[in-house]
């Protein structure tokens, strides 16, 4: 492991210092950057994997309790996401430009102003907990869960943002394997942490021994404690590592202000303020998706949560890919380097094509074996394995979406990508759901979902391969600040 590391620093040195880079050595970079980052995705959605599938032997309104919430905390979310890459795509912008006190002065106002924004955050979450299963039009017999769920949730925001913005800092850096192993560290803790929350002090039958495991017997609210205690050990180490041990970002020893500054915030905000609005507005799209299948049952509703959470299996590497992509193309325009952000940014690309079309066609064949684990009840099986069917056609071009979205991000060039995927995800997907699911049910929900992200992908490849995105470039010399 430390080889590769130090192969991975070489080549990434090679961007920094404006040497030249064979096709054989950039395929060997995005290899390197890439593997790790789709290990930590996979771990991240095996751990939403393990608590649906925890969950689901509770029955049918333990799970739907949770998927009718599950959007918005993918909402939450994806906010704090994008509000630790207006940070991080200016350190990785600045370390590419071999300014590695920017990149330090950066991380500090970055922590400072991320933990006011997660804890305004917080208080918003906490203060709609309580109404926001009746508002997603939720049975009375599964608001009650939502509700306590979504609270807790809420209440650990400001971990879940700080464990973003260290992983996010640490992958623009080129430093991939820490955050996934420590991701891969996250998702044991959570199946331990809800082994003994969710279920209640029970015999177990281990090689021919009944042994007595003790449990709290928390059903739901067991599974999300179980999850946001993982998440304080992962942002724990995460933030230990960075601050202490990271070889370019580590503030061990430096003095400094944690002040964040005008300029820092005002690149931060033209940076993530249209991620933001975008994972808003989608996340919102996803709600009304929600709304939209709430009134074909409770049985849909879990159906529904079980195949997203499932699908997140097939996609997951086009998004450890597109991080790959972002770190590669922000160094690259950090250095100066205009024809390595075209290179690296169509090597990212198709590679999230190949490997997600793979994935798709493991998703059809085996979709009855992926929804079983989570779920006994037959019509929520038969439910999810028509909808994971149906979407393992759009795989290849949901990559090209969501790789592609990263290498604009690496440029900082993150106002048209948003819209796009806005005006795809209401134009298309939701007009859709709401004119086939009165006829065809969830059939109909996830046949949308397949044509919207066919025509996002293809969009996407269009701008990529044709747009003028790479003009912001100055072919001999780039300002890292833009």
């Amino acid at each position: 492991m430390g080889k590769e590391r130090n192969k991975t620093d070489l080549l990434l040195a090679l961007i920094r210092e404006g040497k030249p880079m064979t096709l054989k050595k950039q395929l060997q970079l995005t290899a390197y950057l890439s593997v790790p980052a789709i290990m930590a995705q996979f771990s991240s959605i095996a751990m939403q994997y393990v608590d649906a599938a925890m969950v689901g032997s509770l029955g049918a309104n333990a799970s739907a309790s949770i998927g009718l919430v599950s959007t918005t905390t993918w909402l939450f979310g994806g906010v704090c996401a994008a509000a630790t890459m207006g940070f991080s795509v200016q350190v990785a912008h600045a370390i590419g430009a071999e300014d590695f006190v920017r990149a330090r002065k950066v991380l500090r106002q970055s922590i400072t102003a991320m933990m006011v924004f997660s804890s305004l955050l917080a208080l918003i979450g906490m203060s709609i907990s309580g109404a926001l299963p009746g508002w997603l039009g939720g049975e009375a017999a599964i608001r009650h869960d939502s509700s306590l769920y979504f609270l807790i949730f809420s209440l650990f925001i400001p971990v879940l943002q700080l464990n973003f913005l260290a992983g996010s800092m640490l992958r623009c850096s080129g430093n991939m394997r820490v955050p996934s192993m420590l991701n891969v560290l996250m998702c044991v803790l959570d199946v331990i942490f809800n082994f003994f929350l969710i279920f209640p002090t029970r015999e177990v039958e281990l090689g021919g021994v009944s042994v007595v495991f003790p449990g709290a017997g928390l059903g739901v609210r067991g599974a999300i404690l179980g999850t946001v205690l993982a998440e304080l050990v992962t942002a724990g180490g995460m933030m230990w590592y960075l601050c202490t041990r990271s070889s370019m970002l580590k503030l061990k020893g430096e003095r400094g202000r944690f002040r964040p500054e005008t300029r820092t915030l005002q690149k931060a905000f033209r940076i993530a303020l249209p991620m933001g609005f975008e994972h808003v507005a989608i996340c919102s799209a996803q709600i009304m998706t929600t709304v939209i299948v709430a009134p074909l049952g409770v049985f849909a509703i879990a159906a529904n949560s079980f195949a997203i959470i499932a699908e997140s299996l097939c996609y997951m590497p086009g998004y450890g890919i597109s991080e790959a992509a972002t770190t590669l193309v922000g160094q690259s325009l950090g250095a100066g380097r205009a024809k390595l952000i075209r290179s690296f940014g169509n090597i990212t690309v198709v590679s999230g094509m190949v490997i997600m079309g793979l994935m798709g066609i493991v998703m059809y064949v085996a979709a009855p074996q992926i929804i079983g684990v989570m779920t006994p009840v037959e019509e929520i099986r038969s439910l999810g394995v028509m909808a994971l069917r149906i979407e393992a056609f759009a795989e290849p071009m949901f990559a090209a979406a969501i790789v592609a979205y990263g290498v604009f991000v690496g440029v900082g060039n993150t106002l048209v990508p948003s819209l796009m995927n806005l005006g795809s995800i209401w134009g298309v997907r939701l007009v859709l759901a709401a004119l086939l699911a009165p006829s065809l049910g969830l059939k109909g929900v996830w046949l949308a979902m397949c044509i919207e992200l066919c025509f996002r992908g293809m969009i996407f490849l269009i701008r990529l391969w044709y747009g003028k995105w790479i003009n912001i470039l100055q072919e001999k010399k780039v300002d890292y600040e833009i």
